[in-house]
């Protein structure tokens, strides 16, 4: 009878085991790659590196405010000073860490290797010292109930913990706890180009894989980082690859200064990575037999360029369009352009026609079908190259070809014939048209013999 109870027995505890594994799986999503022996280590399950299209648009100012607003009200910045008893770190040495030792045994007074206690969890229990010397930043490991602390270098406190320099090796833990109770399972949206896609679950190595901006992404996982950005956050997109970024929130204990989360470290802002603000996917197929077009300008316009400048672009500048993405909440949307030099552009353009009574230059421009005209200027049929500049500045001359004359200014308000039936007249007079003018053309040759203003 006793061995019978003992078999249930065992059953049961390896039941209630399996569920465990199970409970601690929930703080991801289906199927994810984590340490079943520590809920906070969790790898990207790799798919495919294939680069996808047809995405999103980028956040604009205003949901990359409310971005900023939802990591103010959830991951505000406290100085050691401010430090709390209770707050958790995990140690996750770097490596200057394996060989300089950070922490020392409370009750044997021994130094510890850093790796020896990489990704243990440790409980801040406030400071204590002797003045100048000897000051403490303590601790308990909850994976071993070991007491250790860290000796500040020469400077008190007071002086010690106003500085960006923190306990080395330490991640601050509570902000992965929050991230993973306000993200896991929600669906952002990439502001990156480019995120990684761990190689192994070892957690060394990863592979950079270019994503487009704007692409809905939904949190499978939520895990520690590294010590200057402590929450990684894994995001899986439509097709079902999934990559991460590593962020920083509260900064915490992140050891750097403000002005190095710019540049290049702009990525692991939160807000430089993802928002909050997801666009509908399915607006984009209003666009879709867009993308893919050749188009160039009608008219002067300002672009920004890949490094976000707004930039002068001329008339007649071709333009090939890679993808549309929809704004949020408007009737705009975002053209993606590349340059025949492989240059990347930007334009906000409404395809919705707006009155623009009295407004000739302004609102006007942002009107497709008025900014743009399909093909290639670079094709098509006699036009030439070495006119090209005067066709953009919209001057005409002897000899251009109806081609550029129509390039240079447009369709005419009336075609005319010359009383002599050798000539006939182009005429351009509506308001419209900045250059106003007759332009002749000789019948036999379809060239310009003159141009009158």
């Amino acid at each position: 009878m006793q061995s019978k109870l003992l078999i249930t027995y065992q059953k049961i505890m390896k039941r209630l085991f399996f569920l465990g594994i199970v409970a601690s799986m929930v703080l991801t999503t289906d199927a994810q790659t984590v340490d079943p022996n520590n809920e906070f280590l969790v790898w990207t399950k790799n798919v495919s590196l294939e680069k996808k299209e047809e995405k999103v648009e980028k956040q604009d100012s205003t949901s990359e405010q409310k971005t900023k607003t939802f990591q103010n009200k959830y991951f505000s910045y406290r100085a050691m000073c401010d430090w709390e008893e209770g707050m958790k770190f995990m140690v996750l040495p770097e490596k200057k860490d394996m060989v300089i030792r950070t922490f020392t045994n409370a009750k044997t007074g021994r130094m510890v290797g850093s790796m020896s206690l990489r990704y243990k969890i440790m409980k801040y229990l406030g400071h204590s010292g002797e003045g100048l010397l000897h000051e403490r930043m303590n601790f308990l490991c909850v994976n071993d109930s070991v007491e250790y602390y860290y000796e500040l270098p020469t400077a008190t406190f007071e002086d010690y913990c106003l500085s960006k320099k923190g306990v080395p090796t330490l991640a601050y833990l509570d902000d992965v706890i929050t991230a993973r109770r306000e993200l896991l399972g929600k669906t952002l949206m990439t502001v990156a180009e480019e995120y990684n896609i761990d190689k192994n679950t070892s957690g060394y190595g990863y592979d950079k894989i270019s994503v487009p901006e704007g692409t809905p992404v939904k949190v499978v996982a939520v895990g520690v980082g590294t010590r200057h950005f402590p929450v990684k956050i894994i995001v899986e997109d439509a097709d079902g690859r999934q990559f991460f970024q590593n962020v920083a929130f509260s900064r915490i204990n992140s050891g750097l200064r403000d002005d190095e989360f710019e540049m290049d470290n702009h990525k692991h802002n939160f807000h430089g990575s993802f928002s909050l603000e997801t666009a509908d996917p399915t607006t984009t197929n209003i666009y879709k037999k867009y993308n893919g077009k050749n188009v160039y300008t009608l008219y002067p316009t300002k672009m920004i360029d890949a490094l976000g400048n707004e930039k002068s672009v001329k008339r007649i500048t071709p333009f090939y369009i890679e993808r549309i993405a929809a704004k949020l909440g408007t009737n705009y949307v975002t053209l993606f352009l590349s340059d025949k030099d492989g240059n990347k552009w930007k334009k906000d353009v409404t395809f919705e026609q707006k009155s623009v009574d009295g407004d000739v230059d302004g609102k006007k421009e942002d009107y497709f079908f008025y900014l743009f005209a399909e093909g290639d200027t670079r094709y098509i049929r006699d036009v030439r190259e070495e006119n090209m500049e005067s066709i953009r500045k919209g001057f005409v001359r002897a000899g251009f070809t109806e081609a550029e004359v129509r390039l240079a200014l447009g369709e005419p308000d009336g075609i005319g014939t010359a009383s002599h039936g050798t000539v006939y007249t182009w005429t351009y007079s509506s308001p419209i048209h900045e250059h106003r003018c007759t332009v002749y053309f000789l019948k036999k040759t379809k060239t310009v013999k003159a141009i009158k203003q």
